[in-house]
């Protein structure tokens, strides 16, 4: 008909699959002694994620990563399901996500636990929230703490939650007892006691924590009112400190500890008697000495980076680690009870070890417990190593795709 085929022209849709729910219907044969002795043979049967319960791998591991990496309170996930036409509690998901964390994902965090000690340089951070049903006074706080891995340091990446109803210096005392290394933190000082009572435990400080109090003064001038003030002086100064710092980004740790020790610790001298001779001289006042006093009080850890290259200068890896749990905090705002609390801190660990290891967490979560069920009762657990984040069988099947645009 006079026209010749060209290329086809390709345009792509994205379309999408409502939630879908399946109920799978199992049906056990069971047999009796033709002989009327009263003997009774059963089937098979497959082991229950938990005894006499309808929820699978598939559906907790749902329910788990959309309350903890996708900040979806239970309660809404319960109308959710009824919308679907499944009468799921809001009860029940909480039962069954207390349950599974503390039967099953528990042996994960305990093993990732023990290989954190591992790394020479972990970090640390708290914030608070609360727990309702304590047995505590109403404005009580409570407290989550996290401990994880340097990643330019560590081979493997594992960040660890715990919850503990204080702030007291027992609980990283407790959880630190097996790490022998370098501790980044910011300056609380429960951190500095436990810094005190070991030798073989060193803690660094936190050089952005330094700066803040500065930049919070500068901020609330703006930038023309606080040129010249010894608080733009020195967010200038510690500003410098980390350009310089950054520069030494690509070296080894060995040279990285001795371009410091050159070409950085004068510049951390050189601020410190600044900072003290403004004190002792007292020419400033206010937030301005506030946050230099906060600097001079400090130092011993703000120093420690200078003599160790594989130290960082601050304390981010741990303030983004335990990012997730405050955003999801906005969302489900208070934990009803302390296991809960306990639950809570045990699959934030898992989720966010997935995360940083690259994984998929709803997949990773349903290998887990597809895996662990199937060694029910059994004391051997050396299985537990070819579920951690990092092992070959789970980096074939977890493993998030690389991004496409």
């Amino acid at each position: 008909n006079g026209h010749k085929e060209l290329p086809v022209q390709i345009y792509k849709r994205i379309s999408i699959i409502p939630q879908t729910l399946i109920v799978d219907e199992h049906h056990v044969h069971i047999y009796a002694s033709k002989d009327n002795d009263g003997t009774i043979v059963r089937a098979p049967r497959p082991n229950d994620l938990f005894k006499n319960s309808t929820a699978t791998a598939a559906l907790i591991s749902t329910v788990m990563n959309a309350k903890f990496s996708l900040h979806q309170p239970l309660d809404r996930q319960s109308r959710t399901f009824k919308q679907y036409g499944v009468n799921l509690e809001t009860n029940t998901l909480c039962n069954w996500v207390i349950r599974g964390a503390g039967r099953y994902l528990s042996l994960i965090y305990e093993e990732l636990r023990k290989q954190l000690y591992d790394s020479p340089v972990n970090h640390a951070d708290e914030t608070p929230f609360r727990v309702t049903k304590d047995g505590r006074p109403a404005n009580s706080k409570n407290y989550m703490w996290v401990y994880c891995s340097n990643p330019a340091v560590a081979r493997k990446r594992i960040i660890l939650y715990d919850y503990q109803a204080t702030r007291k210096a027992e609980h990283p005392r407790e959880f630190l007892k097996g790490f022998s290394g370098v501790l980044v933190t910011d300056g609380y000082q429960v951190y500095h006691t436990i810094d005190g009572e070991r030798e073989d435990l060193t803690v660094a400080g936190c050089w952005i924590h330094a700066k803040r109090g500065f930049s919070e003064i500068t901020k609330s001038l703006g930038e023309t009112a606080s040129r010249g003030t010894i608080a733009k002086q020195a967010e200038d100064r510690i500003s410098e400190i980390f350009h310089l710092d950054s520069e030494l980004d690509k070296l080894s740790n060995t040279e990285r500890k001795n371009r410091r020790g050159h070409k950085i610790k004068d510049k951390v001298d050189a601020f410190f008697v600044w900072a003290k001779d403004l004190i002792a001289k007292g020419e400033v006042q206010g937030q301005t000495a506030k946050a230099l006093q906060y600097c001079i009080n400090q130092e011993t850890y703000l120093r420690v980076f200078i003599t160790h290259g594989n130290v960082p200068m601050d304390n981010n890896v741990a303030e983004q680690a335990i990012r997730p749990f405050t955003l999801g905090r906005k969302n489900w705002v208070n934990v009803d009870t302390p296991n809960g609390a306990k639950a809570s801190a045990i699959i934030y660990s898992i989720v966010e070890t997935a995360k940083a290891n690259g994984l998929k967490v709803r997949e990773y979560l349903e290998l887990i417990f597809t895996e662990m069920m199937k060694h029910q009762g059994k004391e051997d657990t050396s299985y537990i190593y070819d579920l951690l984040p990092w092992s070959k069988p789970v980096q074939k099947a977890c493993k998030l795709p690389p991004a496409k645009s």
